[in-house]
């Protein structure tokens, strides 16, 4: 199956500064969920920056669709189809519900089309219908996950990358969100996700990539890295996971 999205060695980083990335590669699969792993400092939200243009990339290639992306603004990814969701959630505090999806969308020229998916999302979301007119700042840290993850919906985007959705989260909740990740893929989105836990993460994925000083360090089926002597030394204490 042809890749949707390939990063080729890019190194990057922030500024004038070192490079956090080097020589890092990616091949992201359609309809699949892909996590990304590896210990603080490894590069992995760095990497999501990049892709979505938030950061330049001083050297390598990332590929969506067989066009280059490398030197445009996030607003130009986001329109071709890649939707980032950082681990700030970027609501809007102060706007309600309805209006944060809404924003979701604030680059739909057809109004009407906007506000039938707002409707159709809050369907599909009954706690975001109930909540409607509430301050998105007044709600559980849970509640905005929910409504950050169901605004990318609103542009039907090709992939969706979430920087750890789970941090901060309780383990009901952090639940929750795979299942709407489930859902997501479901539908169609290719899920690109950074997470925290290795073992909750890789379970619920297809692909797993591993980071470690900025570059690729294991890439394979999700169920072949979680059970890779080395990730289970590093990661889960030695002990395979069942």
């Amino acid at each position: 199956m042809a890749d949707l999205l390939k990063v080729t060695d890019i190194t990057a980083g922030y500024g004038d500064g070192p490079a956090i990335l080097q020589d890092t590669h990616l091949n992201v699969e359609p309809g699949k969920v892909h996590c990304i792993i590896g210990p603080n400092g490894a590069g992995k939200s760095t990497l999501l920056k990049a892709i979505c243009g938030m950061l330049t990339i001083r050297k390598g290639d990332v590929v969506f669709k067989g066009e280059r992306l490398n030197g445009l603004r996030p607003d130009q990814i986001l329109r071709k189809g890649i939707c980032f969701v950082p681990q700030e959630r970027a609501l809007f505090p102060k706007m309600t519900v309805r209006e944060n999806l809404r924003m979701g969308g604030y680059i739909m020229e057809d109004k009407a089309k906007l506000e039938r998916r707002i409707e159709s999302v809050m369907e599909r979301f009954p706690i975001l219908k109930e909540r409607a007119e509430q301050h998105a700042g007044t709600m559980s840290g849970g509640q905005q996950q929910t409504l950050a993850m169901a605004r990318t919906m609103i542009l039907k985007p090709d992939i969706v990358m979430l920087d750890e959705p789970s941090l901060g989260l309780a383990p009901k909740i952090v639940k929750e969100m795979f299942e709407i990740m489930k859902m997501m893929a479901a539908d169609g989105i290719t899920i690109l996700l950074v997470e925290q836990n290795a073992l909750m993460g890789l379970k619920h994925a297809d692909w797993g990539v591993v980071l470690d000083l900025g570059r690729t360090f294991i890439e394979g089926p999700a169920k072949e890295v979680l059970g890779d002597p080395r990730i289970q030394e590093l990661y889960l204490g030695g002990k395979r996971a069942a």
